[in-house]
């Protein structure tokens, strides 16, 4: 029997939640260091920070997944697509041990009609297999079964790639043109 809804993957970092902010944040409050948001673009994710390992070691932190701030426009968005679209949360929640457990109370605080069978928490995203995959990681859209689409993040800035959104209006947009 064929599908009669597209599916869609949604990444977590820099997609829907605010890692860039948190990043900013944590760093000023642990280190007494402001790192100026324009400061990240088109850099690698911590280049631009003083000493980009206690950047990544703020990863490895209990709350920094936990305390995001949600991408602006993300949760109405999703909740609209959510009608139209099989969606999943797609996150490589696996290297860093603690956001296993902070992104999933985190979705359901944020995004609480998304439900477990919707979640797909992995190491590698290869595995997935989706109609539209939406991600700021040229590494998971190299390998995107379906038709990728780059969420602009700061790192991304000086990637091409050949669909790109920089807001879930836009994100909105492609994905119901495509539909």
């Amino acid at each position: 029997m064929p599908k009669s809804r597209k599916s869609i993957a949604i990444d977590m970092d820099h997609v829907i939640a605010d890692i860039e902010y948190q990043m900013i944040d944590w760093y000023h409050k642990k280190h007494g260091v402001l790192v100026e948001r324009e400061a990240l673009k088109g850099l690698p994710e911590g280049a631009a920070f003083p000493e980009r390992e206690k950047v990544r070691q703020l990863l490895y932190e209990p709350g920094f997944f936990r305390e995001a701030r949600v991408i602006p426009g993300a949760q109405e968005a999703v909740v609209k697509l959510w009608n139209d679209f099989d969606i999943y949360i797609v996150s490589a929640a696996m290297e860093f041990p603690l956001s296993l457990h902070e992104k999933y109370e985190w979705l359901k605080e944020h995004f609480p009609f998304i439900g477990w069978k919707n979640i797909i928490f992995c190491g590698d995203k290869s595995v997935v297999d989706t109609d539209f995959m939406v991600d700021d990681h040229l590494k998971n859209l190299n390998y995107c079964k379906g038709r990728g689409i780059m969420y602009t993040a700061s790192h991304n800035m000086a990637i091409d790639y050949d669909v790109r959104v920089n807001d879930w209006s836009e994100a909105l947009q492609y994905l119901y043109s495509n539909h």
